[in-house]
């Protein structure tokens, strides 16, 4: 797990280029997915999914901002998972974890179709880097925490951080 992992980051890194603020982001992001998934004792397959959705899931910024001039969920959402698939076909990932990593990165915005532990540690994952990263306010951060936190572990770091 942790080859791919390390040269799917160096992917990332790569193709965001000189973007620090995003590249940190994912980085942040990617360090929340293996911590909760960790502590939540995923499998080795689940966590291997759990990470790459975590390095890949913003993928498609760059490419929504080059044709609809946003970085809107719905956009990244239809431009990521093209992006991510030409980065891990390149490396021995098998097809179910491709497919998955790609179903998750293309509806990380669209909360209703969280459908599995994996989708929801990334969720709760970019919460915790966005409520700071967003300076959201505790009316905000407990909507979040009542709404879309529901691992025991994801929900225990957000109440270390932040309440």
């Amino acid at each position: 797990m942790t080859l791919n992992s390390d040269k799917i980051i160096k992917e990332m890194i790569n193709y965001f280029k000189k973007d620090v603020k995003r590249i940190n982001h994912t980085l942040k992001v990617y360090s929340f997915c293996n911590t909760i998934g960790t502590l939540e004792q995923l499998n080795d397959k689940e966590l291997l999914i759990v990470s790459l959705s975590g390095i890949l899931h913003d993928i498609g910024i760059k490419e929504a901002e080059k044709k609809y001039n946003s970085s809107a969920g719905p956009y990244q959402e239809k431009e990521g998972p093209a992006i991510a698939k030409e980065i891990m076909n390149k490396y021995d990932i098998d097809t179910y974890t491709i497919e998955r990593v790609c179903y998750i990165i293309g509806h990380h915005h669209s909360y209703k179709k969280i459908d599995g532990v994996d989708f929801q540690i990334l969720v709760e994952a970019d919460f915790l880097v966005n409520i700071y990263e967003d300076e959201m306010d505790q009316n905000a951060i407990n909507t979040v925490r009542s709404k879309y936190f529901k691992t025991k572990t994801g929900s225990a770091i957000l109440e270390d951080m932040y309440l």
